[in-house]
């Protein structure tokens, strides 16, 4: 390795010459120290206790689903009760997350945190920061994977002495709280980003519903007023509702899982969200498809305007009317069809989709094919819009992790 001016090899690799290594036990009061392994449950009321789900994006979530009771109450004194500042290792978990690191920022002296992870006290907030940032970082995901131990059936696990031993790269007190300053101010960004996503997926889930069912008109459509109660709900006046088995056909595929090819020229559709390839094609136009068994029986659905093959037990449905847009069916189909078998059935859940669901099932009609193809539209540039803000964000994730791969290292310095 090149060394540049300035800088030095370590056993973190190249740091600036003023920078030091120094393992993790040098920088904390306490810790590592294991969470709490008493039962929780639903019933519970003690105290309430992180799970995994909490941190495991890297950052502190509190909510519902991120927080458990347990059976007991903790003394207020309890150890097992988190600080904020405090740093939590997941110290079991599966690979691609075992090793992740949350800060924690919530209220002190109320939360307990489980077995499954570790607590750490730093002796200077700025450097719980800057170790919360580079466990997180390339190098601190790679050193976690390299000593996480685990066997066949076993979710890896790091123990408290691979963790103490951890090497960190670490820049003068000033520089830290520079790094940490910007890293938060990209952090604010995403989060910003997120709840922008999240509502514009939230606006989109109800504008697509009061579209398909007619309670929102587009504009140049509005023009029968009213609406009537139909076996397929609400719907307006001047809309209409029909089986599908009146406006499309519905087959089933002839091709089995071992029939995909990994570089396959066209799309094969399984039983799965995942579509996989394949190098012959048995259909060439437009349908829908969706699971007819297995754990995606009502949750997969794709569309299709193209050739492709299918799954023996995938459902194809195609060969739409002249007066039915295939992209409004799908919109409708995908977000209805799962209430509809769950209606047919007594247990919580459905092992198989029997033709006659598919058949008999009820859609609410536009009163032309030009207000279903506009809707569809419509819901398309909801999608494109979607799309492009879930881009920018994957692209703002990337960013701070190279980032946090330059600043933390010191290859980009900042003063």
């Amino acid at each position: 390795m090149e060394i540049r001016p300035g800088y030095k090899i370590t056993e973190v690799g190249l740091i600036p010459e003023d920078w030091e290594v120094c393992h993790l036990s040098r920088l904390v009061a306490s810790g590592p120290k294991n969470g709490y392994s008493a039962r929780s449950g639903k019933n519970a009321r003690g105290t309430p206790t992180l799970t995994l789900t909490a941190t495991s994006s890297g950052r502190i979530i509190l909510n519902e689903e991120t927080i458990k009771y347990l059976e007991e109450t903790l003394a207020p004194y309890s150890d097992i009760l988190l600080k904020p500042g405090d740093v939590l290792v997941q110290r079991s978990n599966t690979s691609d997350l075992v090793g992740t690191t949350a800060i924690f920022d919530g209220p002190g002296g109320v939360y307990a945190y489980p077995d499954l992870m570790m607590r750490l006290r730093f002796h200077a907030p700025e450097t719980a920061h800057w170790f919360w940032r580079y466990a997180n970082s390339s190098n601190g995901r790679r050193y976690f994977i390299s000593v996480a131990a685990g066997s066949t059936g076993t979710m890896p696990k790091i123990s408290g002495d691979k963790l103490r031993n951890m090497p960190i790269p670490l820049a003068k007190s000033s520089e830290q709280q520079l790094i940490t300053t910007v890293l938060g101010d990209v952090d604010a960004l995403l989060e910003a980003l997120e709840r922008l996503v999240a509502k514009k997926r939230d606006l989109k889930q109800a504008a697509v519903q009061q579209l398909l069912t007619g309670q929102t008109r587009l504009p140049r459509y509005e023009k029968v007023k009213g609406y009537k109660k139909t076996e397929a709900g609400i719907i307006p006046q001047d809309w209409d509702s029909d089986h599908i088995e009146n406006f499309a056909c519905i087959f089933t595929g002839g091709k089995n899982t071992q029939d995909r090819q990994e570089d396959g020229q066209y799309p094969f559709f399984v039983r799965s969200q995942t579509i996989e390839r394949i190098n012959s094609y048995s259909f060439d136009g437009e349908a829908v498809l969706t699971a007819g068994d297995g754990v995606g029986t009502g949750k997969v659905f794709h569309y299709i305007n193209g050739k492709f093959d299918v799954h023996q037990r995938v459902y194809r449905i195609c060969d739409f009317a002249e007066h039915v847009d295939g992209y409004f069916f799908f919109l409708y189909f995908s977000s209805h069809f799962y209430d509809r078998i769950m209606q047919m059935t007594a247990k919580s859940s459905v092992d198989s989709v029997r033709r006659e669901m598919i058949a008999r099932m009820l859609v609410p009609l536009p009163p032309t094919k030009d207000e279903q193809s506009a809707i569809a539209g419509a819901v398309r540039d909801m999608d494109a819009e979607l799309a492009a803000l879930e881009q920018r964000l994957a692209k703002t994730r990337d960013l701070k992790q190279a980032m946090m791969q330059e600043l933390l290292t010191g290859r980009t310095r900042l003063l």
